[in-house]
C-alpha cells in the first residue's frame, strides 16, 4: 500500500512491483514467441527507471532526435527510429543514435539513404507501410484512416525494393487485442507478401496491450508463431508503449475548492486534464478515481475540474459516498503511460524558439529549447 503522505502533492507515483510484473509478462511473450519487444518512448520515457527495464529488454524505439538520444545516453543502446519526416539539420545525429531507421516515404529514403550508406554500415533501414486496415475507433489515433500521412500503401511500392531496405514497419493498433493483430495480418500478408519474402525484419509497431487483464496472451503467442512459420527468415519486432506502464501507478491530487452552478457540483483539484491528463480530453477517456464510481448513481455526485483557465478542463461525473472537502486526497488510477510524456515534449518534439523582431530590425532570441530541456523535464 502506497503511503501517499510521503510524496508531494500533486505527484505521479509508479509502483516498482507492478512495473516488474508487466516486464516479466512482456519478456515471457518475447521468449515464447521468439520476437523482440522494445519500449516505445512516446508512451513512457521516465529514464531514471531505465535500470529496471534493462533487466528485461534490450532496446527502445524513438520518434525524434531527442528520443533517440535518450535511448543512446540513458537506456544504453541505439534506438529503432521512425519519424514521419527527417530533416537535414538533425539526420546526422539520428545516425549516431540509431541502429534501425524507418522512412515514411520513398522520397525520404532516397534523400537520406546516401548518408546512411556513407556512415559505418551498422544501420538497418526500413519503410513504413500502411495496410489500410485498423480497428481503432477513435479517428485521432487511427494511423490508417483514409488520407493518412503515415506509410506507403502497397500500390506505391516498386516490385523490387530499393537496395538498402531491410524491413517494413507497420503500426495500426491502439490498446488493441491479439485478435486485432491477427486481423491486421490477414490484410497485411496478402498485400505485402512479395516484399516480405525479400526482407530481414518486420516491425509490427505498438498498441499491443498484452498486460491488460483480459488480453489473450496465449493467442498472441500463437499468432506470432504462425507468422514465423510463414516467414522463418524474418525477425519480428513489437514496440508497445502502454503495455509496459499499464496500471503501474497513479496521479495523486487534492481538492482545492468545490463550486456549484445550476445544481452541478464541481470539485476543483490541483491538477489539470489538459495539462496533465490530455488523453482524457483527446480520447476521450474517463479514468478511475479511487473510492468513487463513474456516473450519476450515488449520494454525492461531482464533476472533477482542472485548475487551468480552459473552460473545458473538466471531466465527470463521479459519485462518492461522502461530501468532498477542501484538502481531500483524489487519486487518479493508471496514470503513468501517455501522461508524463505529454506534460513535457511529447515524442521528444522540441518546442519552437521564442524571439522578438525589434523596431530597429534586430532579432532577439529569448529562448531556444535543447535536448536537455526534454531530458530534464522527463525526470
Amino acid at each position: 500500500m502506497i503511503d501517499y503522505g510521503r510524496f508531494p502533492n500533486p505527484c505521479y507515483i509508479m509502483e516498482e512491483d507492478l512495473l516488474r510484473k508487466n516486464l516479466r509478462l512482456i519478456k515471457y511473450v518475447a521468449d515464447e514467441a521468439d520476437v523482440e519487444i522494445i519500449l516505445a518512448f512516446k508512451a513512457f520515457a521516465l529514464w531514471k527507471s531505465f535500470p529496471i527495464f534493462r533487466e528485461y529488454i534490450r532496446h527502445t524505439t524513438a520518434s525524434s532526435l531527442y528520443e533517440a538520444r535518450l535511448a543512446f545516453e540513458e537506456f544504453g543502446s541505439k534506438a529503432h527510429t521512425y519519424s514521419p519526416a527527417y530533416t537535414e539539420q538533425e539526420f546526422g545525429d539520428i545516425l549516431r543514435y540509431s541502429s534501425h531507421i524507418t522512412f515514411n516515404s520513398l522520397s525520404q529514403f532516397e534523400r537520406f539513404y546516401p548518408k546512411v550508406e556513407a556512415y559505418d554500415g551498422s544501420i538497418s533501414c526500413g519503410l513504413r507501410i500502411n495496410p489500410e486496415y485498423s480497428e481503432i475507433e477513435t479517428e485521432l489515433y487511427n494511423p490508417c484512416a483514409p488520407g493518412s500521412r503515415f506509410g506507403l500503401i502497397a500500390e506505391q511500392i516498386p516490385d523490387k525494393l530499393p537496395v538498402g531496405i531491410d524491413g517494413f514497419h507497420c503500426h495500426c493498433h491502439c490498446e488493441s487485442s491479439s485478435y486485432a493483430l491477427e486481423h491486421t495480418l490477414e490484410h497485411l500478408i496478402p498485400k505485402f507478401n512479395e516484399w516480405l519474402q525479400q526482407l530481414k525484419w518486420l516491425n509490427l509497431g505498438g498498441g499491443h496491450l498484452m498486460t491488460r487483464k483480459d488480453y489473450d496472451v496465449k493467442h498472441l503467442i500463437s499468432v506470432l508463431k504462425k507468422l514465423h512459420t510463414l516467414y522463418p527468415h524474418l525477425k519480428i519486432i513489437l514496440e508497445p508503449g502502454s503495455a509496459f506502464a499499464w496500471e503501474t501507478g497513479v496521479l495523486i491530487s487534492k481538492v482545492v475548492d468545490v463550486v456549484e452552478n445550476h445544481g452541478i457540483k464541481t470539485a476543483i483539484v490541483n491538477v489539470s486534464f489538459t495539462c496533465h491528463m490530455p488523453d482524457c480530453l483527446e480520447m476521450p477517456y474517463q479514468p478511475v478515481i479511487t473510492g468513487a464510481k463513474m456516473g450519476n448513481e450515488g449520494p454525492y455526485i461531482y464533476r472533477i475540474g482542472g485548475n487551468s483557465c480552459l473552460s473545458g478542463d473538466f471531466l465527470g461525473n463521479w459519485s462518492f459516498d461522502h461530501e468532498l472537502n477542501v484538502g481531500e486526497l483524489i487519486v487518479f488510477e493508471d496514470m503513468i503511460h501517455y501522461t508524463t510524456v505529454k506534460t513535457t515534449m511529447f515524442n521528444g518534439i522540441h518546442h519552437p524558439a521564442l524571439g522578438l523582431w525589434t523596431t530597429d530590425n534586430n532579432a532577439v532570441i529569448y529562448k531556444e529549447f535543447k535536448y536537455e530541456d526534454y531530458r530534464d523535464r522527463m525526470c
